[in-house]
């Protein structure tokens, strides 16, 4: 049997995806500031008010502190010789295996938070889908890359 993956993404990763989180609670907060706005032009009852805070401030904090937090910590990869294991996830946890002889592609890509933290995504494309590995160090996902593309290439010409 295999043994867990122990490689992680970079930790900077995590404060990634608190912004990210940040920037998708801006979303519950306008919504909320609706709700107020209608409670006091059409006099509804001031727990509704309430309600919208309470949900604003719940979304916020899962998607802020929480989520990332636990994200972070489980996010785990490894690549050997015959496959790429992932593992990942918030409730339920998902592990996957990606044979090398399967990759059919490597990229890596960058959004504007990421280029300002120095960080990378490595993507794993395959005939079926595309696997991800987020917040890698750009160091680290250009040598894995390069690194996981030889590997395919060496599968491949195996077979």
């Amino acid at each position: 049997m295999l043994s867990k993956p122990q490689k992680r993404i970079s930790k900077r990763g995590l404060t990634v995806w608190k912004i990210s989180g940040a920037l998708h609670s801006l979303i519950p907060f306008v919504l909320a500031i609706g709700a107020i706005v209608l409670a006091f032009i059409f006099d509804w009852p001031m727990w509704i008010i309430g309600v919208a805070l309470i949900i604003f401030a719940l979304y916020a904090y899962l998607a802020i502190k929480v989520f990332p937090t636990v994200r972070w910590k489980r996010w785990r990869y490894e690549v050997r010789e015959n496959e790429i294991e992932l593992q990942h996830g918030i409730f339920i946890i998902k592990r996957t295996l990606v044979p090398m002889i399967r990759v059919q592609h490597v990229d890596t890509h960058q959004g504007p938070i990421l280029r300002k933290y120095k960080l990378a995504t490595v993507t794993v494309s395959t005939a079926a889908t595309v696997h991800e590995i987020p917040a890698l160090d750009l160091e680290e996902a250009e040598e894995l890359r390069f690194f996981i593309s030889n590997l395919a290439r060496v599968a491949v010409d195996d077979v």
